[in-house]
């Protein structure tokens, strides 16, 4: 299998796990929490992991970078599953 299918099949992977805790119990999940938060809530968390996204890059290691980066997908992945937006419309784009 190549490092391409691997990460395709993450991404897919990931996605679908964020979009099975739609409805489960806020206090047991963050992803829940931030489904429960609506549209508005996921926004904001965005906006935040961009911003330290962008702090790090000009602050901070690559390491801090890579970190800050998957904070900043998972939440994009959240608002995706949010809007029914799936991996392949993006990709699709890309």
């Amino acid at each position: 299998m190549t490092d391409e299918t691997l990460s395709r099949r993450f991404i897919d992977t990931l996605y679908e796990t964020i979009k099975s805790r739609r409805g489960d119990d806020p206090n047991e999940s963050y992803t829940a929490q931030l489904f429960d938060g609506g549209v508005e809530t996921i926004a904001r968390k965005i906006g935040e992991e961009s911003t330290e996204v962008i702090v790090a890059a000009l602050r901070e290691t690559p390491a801090h970078v890579v970190s800050e980066s998957a904070d900043l997908l998972y939440h994009l992945m959240v608002l995706w599953a949010e809007q029914d937006i799936t991996p392949d419309d993006v990709f699709e784009e890309l």
